[in-house]
């Protein structure tokens, strides 16, 4: 065999086995699916009372798994899907936010994510949290994607 050829037969051999062991890894964390967002909330009606404050939050409906809503000022607002993106499509697996109020949690996998920009504070979540775009005219509310 002429020596070309062992080279061409080594290359080919590690790419194979390198393709072979990349395509069975597991990719922990999964994009969320896009589910059509588009609504709009008064969040200074009493209906959304914590939303009146600085800091306030509160769930609703939408998304994948719904939507929590944060007041970070008097103008900005942040909306996150309550779907980890580790284990969003396993029963039981939702987000919430702890008793400080600036951290929010997979119930199932204990994922972390700070809530002024969704991003990861502990795994097992490499990703960051799905945000939806906010719009606020100072009466109302838009929420969407």
């Amino acid at each position: 065999m002429s020596r070309n050829l062992k080279t061409a037969s080594s290359i080919f051999l590690f790419l194979f086995f390198f393709l072979i062991s990349n395509s069975c890894k597991k990719d922990d964390d999964q994009w969320i699916p896009n589910i059509y967002v588009n609504f709009q909330i008064n969040p200074n009606s009493t209906e959304f009372l914590d939303l009146n404050l600085i800091g306030g939050y509160t769930y609703v409906t939408g998304g994948v798994k719904g939507i929590v809503i944060y007041r970070e000022d008097m103008e900005t607002f942040k909306a996150y899907d309550r779907a980890c993106p580790y284990d969003y499509d396993v029963e039981g697996s939702t987000i919430l936010m702890d008793s400080s109020g600036l951290i929010l949690v997979d119930t199932l996998c204990g994922s972390s994510f700070i809530i002024t920009d969704g991003s990861v504070i502990r795994g097992p979540a490499t990703r960051g949290l799905k945000q939806y775009r906010t719009y606020y005219n100072g009466d109302y509310l838009h929420i969407y994607n």
